[in-house]
């Protein structure tokens, strides 16, 4: 009968231990971070470093407006020289994307991850500049001539929409990785007369259908304006 008092009496402190222990955990306020998070795109030095007559600066930034919500911005610049099978021309102009991310992920106490979907409104301004082009002759009695008429079609502007799935990890304290995809759409484009708009800065590469794709590589910085309860 004393060993029957003495393992209730355990059982009855273990319990009172651990709803103490569930009451003060959950009388713990864990506050999360709002602020601005600016970053740079570093796929674009990268890719120029493999690709030639490639280059650009992107910059991105998202601001915290409530719980799973950031208002998104994207700006930068490309010039972009492409080969075609009968055609080489060079892209040059900026861009700006404004829109929204949406996370998805459920972090533990104290963690800012994000695993978002997205969406953007794009804007570009830009120039082609038709440096060679070849006539597509079939057969062998006409011998195709490369002509190189150095042709500049400037004031140029481009509107798409585009939808985006991507992540975010805090490696250090504020200090976030990010990677991302986005499925692009032309909305409206200005095209000089019989010349088609292969390539838009921002929009990427523009396929027969006015779709594109994109991907990008950040590292952002948070600065923390304020702090909200959880």
């Amino acid at each position: 009968m004393k060993q029957l008092h003495i393992l209730l009496f355990s059982i009855s402190l273990l319990v009172s231990s651990t709803v103490y222990s569930q009451q003060k955990q959950d009388s713990i306020v864990i506050k999360q971070k709002y602020g601005i998070r600016l970053g740079v795109d570093l796929s674009k030095p990268i890719i120029s470093i493999f690709e030639d007559g490639t280059k650009g600066l992107g910059l991105v930034g998202d601001i915290r407006v409530l719980r799973n919500y950031y208002a998104a911005f994207e700006m930068g610049f490309d010039e972009k020289t492409t080969n075609e099978d009968y055609l080489n021309f060079t892209t040059k102009g900026s861009y700006i994307k404004a829109g929204f991310n949406y996370n998805a992920y459920k972090n533990w106490a104290g963690m800012n991850n994000e695993i978002y979907v997205g969406v953007r409104y794009g804007l570009s301004f830009f120039n082609q500049t038709l440096n060679s082009y070849t006539p597509n002759v079939k057969g062998t009695y006409f011998i195709p001539t490369t002509f190189e008429p150095n042709t500049e079609f400037n004031d140029l502007t481009a509107q798409w929409v585009e939808f985006l799935f991507g992540m975010k990890v805090e490696t250090f304290n504020n200090l976030y990785l990010g990677v991302s995809v986005s499925f692009n759409n032309m909305i409206n484009t200005e095209e000089p007369e019989n010349f088609k708009n292969l390539y838009v800065p921002g929009f990427n590469r523009v396929f027969l259908n006015n779709a594109g794709v994109g991907f990008n590589y950040t590292l952002s910085y948070l600065i923390p304006i304020i702090k909200k309860n959880n």
